[in-house]
């Protein structure tokens, strides 16, 4: 149909588009969340990472033994964790003397004592038998974190400021509830590399207590 000589457009519908059914929603994200299960489980068990006793477990808090560890070092400046990542990453993958390629370990440790953040590997046990190398240039050092007894609180999410305060403040809470003193700041271990789905991550936040406490 015409009106003054011009076609009368025909008016546009346009169709709801409708939401798939959840059993398909369901079919397609239960084999993500499974493959994504297997790689990171996989991973776990394939990096080295240091043997403790448990001497007192109660849900997610924990007292535990650790032995001596011997660490890589590095200050967390303006960068954050990425550039502090890399510093270390390069020294175990051979900026060191003799150019040695060292063993990836978990979990990466953040420690927080006397206001500056640090950054560590652990050292694998094999290189510590056989000497570990000196890191080239001074980013890094190497040192060591005495046997202690810590006190530990496991959590989920990413690695955010608010969620360390959230784990401190509880796990803070436990201590003084269990008439436990702390002997030291925080420290946390990330088990996980940053591209681990979010509720899958291993994330601890320790906090050094006396032996003689239970």
């Amino acid at each position: 149909m015409t009106v003054s000589g011009f076609i009368q457009p025909t008016p546009l519908t346009f169709t709801p588009m409708k939401r798939p059914p959840m059993s398909i929603v369901l079919l397609v994200a239960l084999p993500v969340a499974l493959i994504a299960f297997l790689l990171v489980s996989n991973s776990r068990a394939a990096t080295e990472t240091p043997v403790y006793k448990v001497v007192r477990a109660a849900g997610k808090f924990e007292i535990r033994d650790y032995p001596g560890l011997t660490v890589a070092t590095t200050p967390m400046g303006g960068d954050g964790m990425n550039g502090s990542f890399m510093k270390l990453f390069r020294f175990i993958t051979g900026d060191n003397d003799g150019a040695e390629k060292l063993t990836m370990t978990s979990p990466v440790l953040i420690d927080t004592a006397k206001g500056q953040r640090t950054m560590s590997f652990i050292m694998p046990k094999m290189a510590v038998e056989k000497g570990v190398p000196k890191p080239a240039g001074d980013s890094v050092t190497l040192g060591k974190i005495e046997a202690a007894r810590f006190a530990v609180l496991r959590f989920g999410g990413g690695r955010t400021k608010a969620n360390e305060q959230a784990a401190i403040a509880k796990l803070k809470t436990w201590l003084t509830e269990q008439k436990l003193t702390a002997r030291g700041e925080p420290r946390f271990a990330y088990y996980d590399p940053p591209w681990t789905p979010v509720f899958m991550r291993r994330n601890e936040v320790l906090i050094r207590i006396d032996t003689s406490q239970r």
